[in-house]
């Protein structure tokens, strides 16, 4: 197994991409800190989890909020000893024309997004340097590499995760922290459910990338694995578009 006996915290972990990543850590040998404000949809791949004979424990978390996160990280420590990898994940989208978004929308998609981030890598970064080694994988976008229309604060959240992690990478990549991000094209989630319903966009975006089809959370999850295991020690400051080929037309 890739990750045998690795711990990972997993934010946004109840849904999604988030729980595609958790399920396939697990299977991969790993126990996880499912992170998420949704007590219902991360119970849900908690027992998902323990029904395939894993282990996993689940902390509510405003990845907003510095307290939430310390108190993710005092979880994982308390329950495993130790964080071996961290999934920055969470996130949210807000559309609509730059000048009709509120500065509210606004704020609320920079700190789920990008904010969380500097806190969740903040946080365990002195407990990886304790270890002598970690890896941190955040979930930016193709929105961060190519505009979106009326996609202004999402496009602006997933740029910065990207710089962020470029600068991360630099700075610790000598005490044998990896710091990657992938970039996901349209994947579908509950995110994108009300936005693949119809017919006319979801042909439009399946037609958007050479590969036929629209992306699902095991295409990032695999990813994920990927750059969490010791295969990808070599690999830092890496951006890994998985988006069907999108932005190489």
């Amino acid at each position: 197994m890739r990750l045998q006996n690795k711990i990972a915290i997993i934010t946004g972990a109840g849904s999604g991409i988030g729980r595609g990543i958790a399920l396939s850590f697990v299977k991969e040998g790993a126990m996880v800190v499912v992170a998420d404000w949704s007590e219902e949809g991360a119970q849900e791949t908690v027992k998902l989890i323990t029904e395939e004979g894993g282990e996993a424990v689940f902390v509510k978390t405003d990845v907003s909020k510095k307290a939430d996160i310390r108190q993710m990280v005092r979880t994982c420590l308390d329950r495993f000893g130790r964080v071996d990898i961290l999934v920055n994940n969470a996130g949210v989208y807000k559309s609509g024309s730059l000048h009709e978004i509120s500065e509210e929308d606004w704020d609320a998609v920079l700190d789920i997004n990008l904010k969380s981030v500097f806190l969740g890598s903040a946080t365990v970064i002195p407990e990886m340097l304790k270890l002598g080694k970690g890896k941190i994988i955040s979930i930016a976008s193709i929105a961060g590499l190519v505009g979106f229309d009326k996609g202004g604060p999402y496009c602006a959240s997933k740029g910065g995760i990207i710089a962020l992690t470029r600068e991360m990478a630099l700075e610790y990549a000598p005490q044998k922290i990896n710091v990657n991000c992938i970039a996901p094209g349209v994947i579908r989630t509950a995110m994108t459910k009300d936005m693949l319903a119809d017919p006319t966009t979801q042909q439009f975006l399946t037609s958007s990338a050479p590969y036929p089809r629209v992306g699902v959370p095991e295409d990032i999850a695999m990813a994920a694995v990927y750059l969490a295991a010791d295969e990808s020690d070599f690999v830092n400051g890496e951006v890994l578009v998985v988006d069907g080929g999108w932005v190489a037309k």
